[in-house]
């Protein structure tokens, strides 16, 4: 069966999305892991599904499925390629709200800048110290529709983010799904540099919503940032975060098309 997808990116997070109202898709792991191989297939960090929304809570649903085959309740830079996929397909006015596994999200597109309401953040955990192969670290963790560690340090250029990333994701402290991990770097007062490991991806993706979510409102609670926060992640982007204390938790930045085309499954 060939079926048409879009592919789109945000940031630099990319993302093969497929319209399956209609089409009653059961992607299997296999799958999915195929359409995200980056030979083998269309290459992308997960695969995004539109599907109706039955609980009668939100416009439209999605079914997110990570590179690895397995799914995740939420991932923000997927959601608002999601919300440029549905705009284009389906001309849908703002504000857009569908339902995920951490909630329903309400968003907002403006062009190519889309801004969301992720899940308010919750089991916040700051200055716990974990053992490393490099010796004793800090590390905050915070759930912003999926669990993510927030490490400080003084140069995020200067971290062997595939070695270190790896070994603080898959930590006993974090047993026993394990967690995303976030590398953070103060440029200045609400401006941060981040570069993140996503579980689930298994290795250093350009960017993550959650994950600068997770930094800037760690960095609110331990370094005094007020909202909005500036953040700069590693495919040289700029996403933005804006808070309420800690909630009413909002992130914006780009999400584009890239191509479209049919894959065989």
């Amino acid at each position: 069966m060939l079926v048409p997808f879009t592919k789109f990116n945000g940031a630099g997070n990319d993302f093969v999305l497929i319209d399956n109202r209609t089409l009653g898709l059961k992607i299997t792991p296999e799958q999915a892991i195929r359409i995200c191989h980056r030979q083998r297939g269309v290459g992308a960090d997960g695969l995004l599904l539109l599907v109706d929304c039955t609980s009668g809570r939100a416009d439209f649903a999605w079914q997110f499925i990570q590179c690895d085959g397995d799914t995740a309740n939420m991932c923000g830079n997927g959601a608002r390629c999601f919300v440029r996929f549905v705009h284009s397909l389906l001309g849908h006015t703002n504000p857009i709200k569908f339902e995920t596994g951490a909630g329903v999200v309400s968003a907002f597109s403006n062009g190519e800048v889309v801004s969301i309401q992720l899940p308010d953040p919750k089991h916040l955990i700051l200055n716990e110290s974990i053992n490393l192969a490099s010796g004793q670290h800090t590390v905050h963790s915070v759930d912003t529709g999926v669990p993510h560690a927030v490490l400080f340090t003084e140069r995020v250029d200067n971290i062997d983010i595939l070695a270190e990333g790896s070994e603080v994701r898959h930590h006993s402290h974090f047993a026993p799904r394990g967690t995303n991990v976030n590398f953070v770097q103060i440029i200045k007062l609400n401006h941060l540099r981040v570069r993140s490991f996503e579980r689930g991806v298994e290795g250093e993706t350009m960017a993550c919503g959650t994950g600068v979510a997770a930094a800037a409102l760690v960095a609110s609670k331990i370094h005094g940032f007020t909202s909005p926060v500036t953040i700069q992640v590693e495919s040289g982007a700029t996403l933005t975060i804006t808070f309420d204390g800690f909630s009413n938790v909002w992130l914006a930045g780009p999400a584009e098309a890239t191509f479209t085309g049919v894959i065989e499954l």
